[in-house]
């Protein structure tokens, strides 16, 4: 959609948002036999590319990038990253030129991910894992382009994300859950609950990319928060099981909602487990944050998935 003035490219997602996202409940037996309601907040709606909590993470850094008069945007993330594709495609939205450093070396065959990102103009530069490590842990700052760190973490990204339950009647809910692995969203999300109960599922392991350890990359954007956290990391961040894939085929097939195997296939796996387990007490009210990130999923070989 061609727009004319970056303020306008700011304000169509929020009007994308109010009219996409929808509160979907899922219904099973594990559910009524626990007296426990889950309901699923479906960011993922919004928009094919700039999908789920990524728009709501970069707003304040594109605001930023606008209001300092810079003409460009420059962040970080691997080959997969949803990260990177989106931050591409809003950039160009607002009329900004982008950059986004990739790790490791370029391959000879680019992720779609990558070429995805490319085709919204953004302009890639491939460091070797070391390169990017140093880089990513100096904050690039250039002179005319906005810095948006990895994964949008920082506190304008968490004040975005912490808009996100404003679309959903949160009060009425005891546990928040969400997938994390910067810890961004994890942390916007703790500023808004109330007296909500912030749950986060730790897809990343101990390898957090920002500080090595999740609970204190979200308090160091939320001083106050104490979320629980639950690791199910799979055996490392982006890996897959059979289990896994199997649980999402499972997922799609009852409640229609398709997830992605890195954040909200884990995310509805770990919250099925603790029902099992009747780890919360009757009569909670659960919602969880679909976060979008659908894209990931190329990365995994055809038929995998039946969606």
């Amino acid at each position: 959609m061609p727009l004319s003035h970056s303020t306008d490219a700011l304000n169509w997602f929020h009007l994308l948002a109010r009219e996409k996202i929808i509160t979907q409940s899922i219904r099973s037996y594990i559910c009524e036999q626990n007296e426990i309601s889950w309901d699923i907040l479906r960011t993922d709606l919004i928009h094919p590319v700039c999908s789920g909590n990524k728009f709501f993470k970069l707003r304040y850094y594109l605001e930023e990038a606008i209001s300092h008069g810079h003409k460009a945007v420059h962040t970080y993330g691997g080959a997969w990253s949803n990260h990177i594709v989106a931050t591409a495609f809003a950039a160009q939205a607002c009329g900004l030129q982008s950059t986004g450093y990739i790790r490791g070396e370029e391959p000879a065959n680019w992720s779609q991910t990558l070429q995805d990102a490319r085709s919204y103009g953004m302009n890639l530069v491939f460091l070797t894992r070391a390169e990017f490590d140093q880089q990513v842990s100096s904050t690039l700052h250039l002179p005319t382009s906005t810095l948006i760190p990895m994964g949008g973490y920082g506190k304008p990204g968490a004040k975005g994300a912490s808009e996100i339950l404003h679309y959903a009647a949160h009060q009425n809910y005891t546990h928040i859950f969400c997938a994390a692995g910067t810890g961004t969203m994890a942390a916007g999300l703790c500023q808004s609950a109330g007296s909500a109960q912030v749950w986060v599922v730790n897809v990343v392991g101990n390898n957090n990319p920002l500080t090595n350890n999740l609970l204190t990359a979200i308090q160091s954007l939320t001083p106050n928060a104490t979320p629980t956290i639950l690791n199910a990391s799979f055996g490392g961040f982006a890996k897959s099981s059979p289990a896994l894939i199997d649980f999402i085929n499972r997922f799609y097939q009852q409640n229609s909602i398709p997830t992605d195997f890195v954040y909200t296939g884990r995310l509805m796996f770990a919250i099925e487990d603790l029902l099992h387990k009747k780890v919360l007490p009757k009569g909670s009210q659960i919602l969880a944050i679909h976060s979008g990130g659908l894209q990931g999923n190329n990365s995994l070989k055809s038929g995998l998935l039946g969606f």
